[in-house]
């Protein structure tokens, strides 16, 4: 039987990674750095899970002398932090809605009493700002967990964060479904043993995405009926 419903937060409740990528670029020149993440660039370093990880991940790529590496990895922490910063200042001025379909099924698990819960790499601030921004003051649609990158060890695709989700729900993963848009996520969420459902943004349709139990373009449309009968046959299947 459904009991949970558990998101991913960034390309799968709204499409953030464009306000994630525009805070990254205004937090470099903050830092007096040269780096421009284009959206190309940017759609390949989004392999790597979690923003600082990121950023390590792409100071490693770059041509440049040991001891400026060293110094800029260094940097990491305090860069990210007024990257979170701006990302949040840009939320609150111009907000990111969530994508469609999604407030529909928060509320329609809500009346069925479903739990809901978040599974994001993404740090506590991230998931506070962007809830904040859509939901206001709707405490009836407030989430019943919400696991963040910065509580684990190990980030998507490691299944930690959805691990921890469960742990805190106090429910087997053959009670509940995940959402999710990218393959990172996708392979974290089937490693937890979950039935997933992927919304694929602009960033990741290009991926490969078919180990997912249902590909949709969003979640509009989307009813409990048709997810219990998803879960169902996930596990039957398995």
């Amino acid at each position: 039987m459904l009991e949970a419903l558990i998101f991913d937060l960034d390309g799968t409740l709204a499409d953030t990674e464009e306000t994630h990528r525009q805070a990254f670029n205004a937090a470099f020149i903050e830092f007096g750095l040269w780096w421009d993440w284009s959206p190309p660039l940017y759609t390949r370093l989004l392999a790597i899970s979690g923003g600082k990880e990121r950023l390590r991940h792409y100071i490693g790529m770059l041509g440049v002398p040991a001891v400026e590496r060293a110094r800029l990895l260094q940097t990491v922490p305090a860069l990210h932090e007024t990257k979170t910063r701006i990302y949040t200042e840009l939320l609150v001025r111009g907000q990111r809605p969530f994508r469609p379909g999604v407030l529909p099924l928060l509320r329609a698990a809500r009346a069925a009493g479903l739990k809901l819960a978040i599974a994001s790499t993404t740090t506590s601030a991230n998931v506070a700002a962007l809830l904040q921004a859509n939901l206001g003051a709707a405490s009836d649609l407030g989430f019943d967990v919400i696991a963040c990158g910065d509580q684990v060890k190990e980030k998507k695709p490691a299944p930690d964060i959805y691990r921890l989700a469960l742990a805190s729900l106090r429910l087997a993963p053959e009670s509940c479904i995940a959402f999710e848009d990218s393959i990172n996520g996708l392979r974290a969420a089937k490693a937890a043993g979950l039935a997933t459902v992927v919304t694929p943004s602009g960033w990741t349709v290009e991926q490969d995405l078919s180990a997912a139990d249902l590909v949709l373009p969003s979640l509009e449309g989307l009813d409990l009926p048709r997810l219990g009968r998803l879960l169902g046959e996930a596990h039957a299947a398995a």
